[in-house]
């Protein structure tokens, strides 16, 4: 029976030793530093420590490495490691500086979880930091793409509005953005003009502007 290294504590900060690799990808994992999370034994009765990587280890992890885990749906945050490839190491962040790394992270590299269509929309949010800044993003990338007019339908139950889902109107430009509605893009609907939010619009037409529309109300219904 294995026995587990009693200096070793949940919450000790440890360093993986040279020339450990993650089995899975191969990659080097020398020198990454992190915090017990747990210690557990696996199914042969061997020394387990899952390990929450530390705020300089999350900062300098392979962008490839990030993008591949968020596809593969693993915790790019924490690790399992053999308790013989680590070594004790003196702690340099604190859990704010963690917490503040992952939001970081988190705030581009999660789109890669939705494939080509989540690499579409991370290009267009590279560098905006507030949500504001966001909006005004879509709102460059927009202008500068979409073909007007163009013909959409209504793609969401309006509880309060004269359209109906289903409803075709002409899309002429972008009018205003709005904090809460997002992109309200100007309309005309026979000889009507109406303000309709971009979000719940949908183009039918294999198209440019179809993929575009989509790629922005994929994003508002999960920013």
């Amino acid at each position: 029976m294995h026995k587990i290294n009693p200096s070793f504590k949940v919450g000790s900060s440890i360093r993986v030793k040279e020339g450990i690799k993650d089995p899975d990808s191969d990659m080097a994992l020398s020198g990454w530093q992190g915090r017990i999370l747990e210690i557990e034994k696996d199914e042969s009765g061997h020394p387990q420590l899952l390990v929450a990587w530390d705020s300089q280890t999350l900062r300098s992890m392979p962008q490839s490495y990030l993008e591949q885990s968020e596809l593969e749906g693993m915790d790019w945050q924490q690790f399992y490691l053999e308790i013989d490839d680590v070594e004790f190491a003196p702690i340099r962040d604190t859990q704010k500086d963690v917490n503040d790394a992952v939001g970081e992270i988190t705030s581009w590299i999660g789109w890669y979880s939705f494939g080509e269509e989540g690499k579409r929309i991370q290009k267009v949010l590279s560098g905006a930091k507030s949500e504001w800044e966001v909006f005004e993003a879509w709102e460059r990338y927009l202008e500068e793409n979409l073909r007007f007019p163009f013909e959409a339908e209504v793609s969401e139950y309006q509880e309060k509005e004269r359209l109906r889902q289903g409803d075709r109107l002409k899309v002429v430009s972008i009018t205003v953005v709005d904090d809460f509605y997002g992109i309200i893009v100007e309309c005309r609907r026979d000889s009507r003009k109406v303000d309709f939010p971009l979000c719940d619009l949908a183009v039918k037409s294999n198209s440019k502007n179809m993929q575009l529309v989509s790629d922005y109300a994929v994003w508002f219904a999960n920013r």
